[in-house]
């Protein structure tokens, strides 16, 4: 039942699409492309549509305000030796994209509404070992950057004397975690296992905060007898990515068709960015917060129907990363069908295309620990596109 390298190309590379995941969670971080037989370079690009409305703790009703967005992807392996790999991956594994509507009060004060954007890059530096033709034994650093734009409205903060006009933009800066694994296989079954870690990111970054809070004066409050002024503060702003670990597996089940599997654990449990403004004892607000861990699985069957054509299908589940949620993405965890195809014009490239759509799981929205909203019954659309090449 040995498959052909262009049905196996089926799996590895699946489906061109990453998950509306739980947390920030965006690209799953997989290491596919380095596991490819040979030399070998990708690009992909993914799109998610997404759609979640609910409604405000005023009871009216919250306009979708998820945004689209894009996010690109690349990879090239190179097969040094008969035991030697090296590899360089792009991602962007963490953001969010989000803007409510200036006229709701719950979430904007009329002129203008919440607006969030957080943009990660990871590249990943590779070096395997193959002591033979079963094993894989790789590891390397992990450069990565993030940067966030956040705008607060509305009386879900507290309003405009609160915390209803806070902005906070946080520059971009680079930090550095490593990551480790194994695969093993057995290429005359197409079985192919692989166990991967990934470190925390401890991010610290310039950030400049600003709000509609009022002047303190002096000896109004007792804990600052000498007044305080909140309007804007120059700060650090610590974070940390959280480490994760992804499994991946495949084996053959019948002549030039596979079944694969990838189950993905986040450490997402007691995430928190805090802000030096929003951490003041005036506000004790957290920007970012998240209670549970994140569990993820998908599992399909690829199909190799001829030289040139072959396809998949997959189903995916996620836990989310607890519930209630910050108002930067309420939603938690999803259900996911999705359909990709592959075409190859020749045995050393193929084009690979899918699309992928999510039941959004309800969750209910809070800030500083009270409920602001809720949201149900939302859904999202991905797309992607994939071109591979051997050489």
């Amino acid at each position: 039942m040995k498959l052909s390298v262009l049905s196996a190309a089926v799996l590895l590379t699946a489906l061109p699409l990453t998950t509306f995941a739980a947390g920030l969670d965006r690209s799953g971080q997989s290491i596919a492309a380095f596991l490819q037989p040979g030399n070998y370079a990708e690009a992909g690009l993914s799109v998610l549509d997404p759609t979640v409305e609910g409604q405000g703790r005023d009871q009216k009703p919250v306009s979708d305000m998820a945004d689209d967005y894009y996010f690109p992807s690349a990879a090239v392996k190179v097969q040094a030796t008969d035991k030697i790999s090296l590899g360089l991956l792009y991602d962007q594994p963490y953001g969010a994209d989000a803007s409510y509507a200036a006229d709701n009060v719950i979430f904007g004060n009329g002129v203008d509404g919440t607006t969030v954007e957080v943009r990660t890059n990871n590249l990943t530096a590779l070096l395997g070992y193959q002591p033979n033709q079963h094993w894989n034994f790789y590891a390397g650093p992990v450069w990565q950057t993030v940067e966030a734009d956040i705008r607060l409205r509305g009386a879900a903060y507290g309003g405009a004397n609160k915390l209803g006009n806070y902005n906070i933009k946080v520059d971009q800066e680079p930090a550095f975690g490593w990551l480790a694994g194994f695969a093993y296989q057995i290429p005359e079954i197409a079985l192919k296992a692989a166990l991967t870690y990934r470190s925390e990111i401890k991010h610290k970054a310039n950030a400049t905060e600003t709000s509609s809070i009022p002047q303190v004066p002096a000896g109004y409050h007792p804990l600052f007898p000498n007044g305080v002024d909140l309007s804007q503060v120059v700060s650090t702003v610590e974070a940390v990515t959280p480490q994760s670990v992804n499994l991946d597996f495949q084996t053959g089940i019948a002549a030039d068709t596979l079944a694969f599997a990838n189950v993905r654990w986040v450490h997402w449990d007691n995430f928190v960015v805090s802000p030096t403004l929003l951490n003041h004892p005036l506000v004790n607000q957290n920007l970012i917060d998240y209670s549970d861990d994140q569990w993820s699985a998908n599992v399909g069957v690829g199909r190799k129907f001829n030289a040139q054509w072959a396809a998949n299908v997959a189903l995916g589940y996620d836990t989310g990363a607890g519930n209630p949620v910050t108002t930067l993405g309420p939603t938690e965890g999803y259900w996911s069908i999705g359909l990709g195809g592959q075409y190859s014009p020749a045995e050393h490239y193929f084009i690979q295309g899918g699309v992928k759509y999510f039941w959004l799981g309800d969750a209910t929205a809070q800030t500083g620990g009270n409920a602001v909203g809720q949201f149900s019954d939302n859904h999202a659309i991905g797309y992607g596109m994939k071109i591979g090449y051997r050489f």
